[in-house]
């Protein structure tokens, strides 16, 4: 992956809470609000940070299902609305599953590295309590191959993909040991969101959250080896941010030291039409974080915070691997070592992740982007960890189906 030609720097994060089962707010049976309102918030919200927003030059939004779960396409048009100075201006929409936020952020980037534009408003939104856990299944299966795989597939779709990928884990590994990483992961989501008072599960007071993570799969009868603990929950929300080259932010008004710079932004694809090789690898994660780390010429054991897409604990310790942190096989161990924890050696998800903030879909990238950029300006508030000069960078990485889209970034503190 080719390194950035130029600065291009991100700054004013904003997050929507995060709405849906365990948030006291949420009510299966009362009104809630709709998709516009999530980009209003997030939009304004980010925008009212900014000294001079008359000066953005594009925007890009993010989301994954809004022409099926809220009966809305033409999400672009929307971003006008949210600010007069880009009406007349590009807007666009982009989709990628799970990871469509993820391609905001990199589509955002792009056109800053262009010189097409200088400041860029990002934003990722989803509004998916809108049906019935079982239509948003059907819903969400577009994320995988629908054609081939849905009409053969688990009721619960695409937890069932990773819930295969848990039972090889186990069956090459050990049940027990693999459980108890994932459980571990589910704690420290819980934990961290508590932390956090936008995330979805920031209200959980169960008092032993390891032994709830060790549910035994069988007895839930859900899935054959995972429990709903293991699984992020059906989210509502929306993140937004602002990238821009350095003229950008003059001209928006921003000063370097409330902004993060890119080192580098990678991009991966597998083929939604194969099954994975490997189902205890993620091999096309494998690919986007080793350009990233190359493309920055820096190593994991440089990263002092980092952000995975953990759409299930099992995904977590999977990404772990597939970075280079842990072996193959170790991902638990590194986990149940400390090494993941706020203080440990790779804070990881230190605002709760996708299990304990929340995941809503076509948000997530952004919105992992926008933790990174609050992270390495101090101004995480309770969720804040140290960044040390020997670990300097934020990673993330956002994945889109079944390992297929990826986007990875990695960021560091402006000089």
């Amino acid at each position: 992956m080719k390194k950035l030609r130029k600065p291009v720097y991100a700054c004013a994060p904003f997050h929507t809470l995060f709405l849906g089962p365990g948030r006291k707010e949420f009510h299966p049976k009362k009104p809630r609000p709709g998709i516009e309102h999530y980009i209003f918030e997030a939009g304004k919200g980010c925008l009212e940070q900014v000294p001079n927003p008359e000066a953005l030059d594009e925007g890009v939004i993010g989301n994954f299902m809004a022409a099926r779960f809220n009966n809305q396409g033409h999400l672009g048009a929307f971003l006008p609305a949210v600010h007069p100075s880009l009406r007349h201006k590009p807007c666009t929409r982009v989709e990628g599953a799970c990871g469509s936020g993820g391609l905001a952020v990199a589509t955002a980037v792009k056109a800053v590295l262009s010189g097409q534009a200088d400041a860029v408003l990002v934003m990722g939104v989803e509004v998916q309590n809108t049906v019935k856990a079982v239509y948003g299944a059907d819903i969400l299966a577009g994320a995988g191959h629908f054609s081939r795989e849905r009409k053969s597939g688990h009721a619960f779709f695409f937890p069932n993909l990773f819930s295969e990928r848990a039972g090889a884990a186990y069956e090459r590994y050990g049940m027990e040991y693999v459980r108890r990483g994932m459980a571990e992961w589910y704690a420290l989501a819980v934990e961290n969101a508590r932390r956090n008072p936008n995330a979805q599960e920031h209200h959980n007071t169960n008092p032993d959250l390891r032994a709830t993570g060790m549910t035994d799969p069988k007895r839930q009868k859900f899935l054959p080896h995972l429990t709903t603990y293991d699984c992020s929950k059906v989210t509502d929300g929306a993140s937004a941010f602002v990238v821009a080259s350095e003229e950008g932010l003059k001209k928006i008004g921003i000063d370097r030291k409330d902004t993060a710079t890119f080192v580098s932004i990678a991009h991966a694809e597998g083929d939604i039409t194969q099954d994975p090789e490997d189902l205890c690898r993620l091999d096309t994660t494998e690919a986007v974080a080793a350009r990233a780390l190359e493309a920055a010429g820096a190593t994991p054991g440089e990263i002092g915070v980092l952000e995975l897409h953990d759409c299930f604990t099992i995904t977590g310790l999977l990404a772990l691997e597939a970075i280079g942190f842990a072996e193959p096989g170790k991902g638990a161990q590194f986990v149940l070592d400390g090494n993941t924890r706020p203080d440990g050696s790779t804070p990881t998800n230190v605002t709760g992740g996708l299990v304990g903030f929340g995941h809503p879909t076509g948000a997530t990238g952004v919105r992992q982007c926008a933790d990174l950029v609050q992270q390495l300006t101090g101004k995480a508030g309770d969720c804040q960890v140290a960044i040390s000069d020997s670990r300097p960078y934020g990673m993330f990485i956002n994945m889109g189906g079944n390992d297929k889209t990826l986007v990875s970034a990695i960021l560091t503190r402006a000089d």
